[in-house]
């Protein structure tokens, strides 16, 4: 679908601002198709991002800060995100041994298997919302961490 059709306008700035609502709408729909898929298995798109950060490291465990670091939403609420996993088995909480105030985190044998069902449904989505050749993807990822280093040095100069 055209974002026109979508949006129900046609009456953009320049082809700039156009593409900028683009990938904000794509965003929130792909956002809409993966949490719809997800949610079948009882799983959050946070919850799926901390196991996959999870599994990285497995069999390592990783304080609750490194995971943070890590995750594709950084306004996530980790703690919170752990403790959900951990209330449905598959994270384990223990405390480090070289820094009592800090925890470590690592899948379950639970985790691990429910992470498996996800990474196939994600697989699934991916592959149906994804309607790019490889050539294509490859142009776009491009494209997109050009977007993400002109506006993260515009945020460094604003400091």
């Amino acid at each position: 679908m055209k974002l026109e059709e979508a949006i129900k306008t046609s009456k953009f700035r320049n082809a700039r601002h156009k593409a900028s609502l683009n990938i904000l709408f794509t965003s929130y729909w792909m956002k809409s198709q993966v949490s719809g898929s997800m949610k079948e298995i009882g799983m959050t798109m946070e919850q799926f991002n901390v196991m996959r950060i999870l599994k990285g490291r497995h069999p390592q465990p990783m304080c609750v800060r490194d995971i943070a670091s890590r995750m594709i939403e950084k306004n996530s609420n980790v703690p919170r995100i752990l403790d959900r996993l951990a209330a449905k088995k598959m994270v384990q909480r223990t405390v480090s041994e070289t820094d009592r105030r800090e925890t470590l985190i690592c899948l379950t044998e639970t985790g691990i298997a429910r992470l498996e069902k996800a990474n196939l449904i994600m697989d699934a989505v991916s592959d149906r919302m994804m309607n790019l050749t490889d050539e294509d993807a490859a142009v776009l990822n491009d494209i997109l961490d050009r977007m993400r280093d002109n506006g993260e040095s515009e945020t460094e100069t604003k400091k």
